[in-house]
């Protein structure tokens, strides 16, 4: 990977202009990074200064919301109430695998600066090839992934994830990437938890209530250091 050509932590390279951050309301910051690349957004939910977080972005177009209604909302109110940090990223340059690498590395070093000692990688679609990217550049900080209808494409390194959870959860009727790209990234990596998500397309949409009901126990069961039983979405 490039990435781990520059002796620079990922902040660093990002090379930082200027940041601003506002509380939103209690529990939620708004935090934007200008950069020559463009700007980079953060919606921070939960105590700035948690020992566990959950680093999640979006597909190849951006967004903050995440997949299956506005999920990555859900997980920011469920994981911050358990003292879990959640950091929703939005891209400087949507679909540049090279400049969200970096944008995923530098946010979940942001979380490490202020606290954070184990953190969980997630995104969807493109976002999830981003997600395990980020894992295997910082072995040392990111203790699990959860990939979401991810694409394979920029997953060649999933070697890497040597063995830390991996959860790729894909519906089979999705329209745009077949469930057998995660497949292929879990035979990449040689381990991982595949769940086949009945009748869901590739925004998830008709999976919303299992992904809010298996979630919030796997991120912090892995943050906690346990190691995960398989996910059972018949329970």
């Amino acid at each position: 990977m490039d990435e781990e050509q520059d002796d620079r932590t990922p902040l660093e390279r990002l090379g930082v202009l200027a940041a601003q951050e506002v509380d939103v309301h209690p529990g939620l910051t708004h935090i934007e990074l200008f950069t020559r690349q463009g700007l980079l957004t953060v919606l921070w939910h939960g105590p700035a200064d948690s020992a566990g977080a959950l680093v999640a972005c979006g597909g190849a177009m951006g967004g903050l919301l995440g997949p299956a209604e506005g999920l990555y909302q859900f997980l920011g109110d469920e994981l911050a109430g358990r003292g879990i940090g959640v950091l929703r990223v939005g891209w400087r340059v949507p679909n540049d695998i090279g400049l969200c690498t970096l944008d995923l590395a530098a946010v979940t070093e942001l979380a490490c600066r202020r606290g954070a000692e184990q953190v969980v990688t997630m995104g969807h679609s493109f976002g999830g090839a981003i997600a395990v990217r980020a894992a295997v550049l910082l072995p040392a900080v990111v203790a699990g992934v959860v990939t979401l209808a991810t694409q394979s494409a920029g997953c060649e390194v999933a070697e890497g994830m040597d063995g830390r959870p991996l959860l790729l959860l894909h519906g089979d009727s999705d329209e745009i990437l077949p469930f057998t790209c995660s497949e292929m990234v879990r035979m990449i990596a040689g381990q991982g938890d595949l769940v086949v998500l009945p009748g869901s397309g590739h925004l998830l949409t008709q999976a919303s209530s299992i992904l809010r009901h298996v979630l919030p126990d796997w991120i912090a069961g892995v943050l906690a250091g346990q190691s995960p039983a398989p996910v059972d979405i018949t329970a």
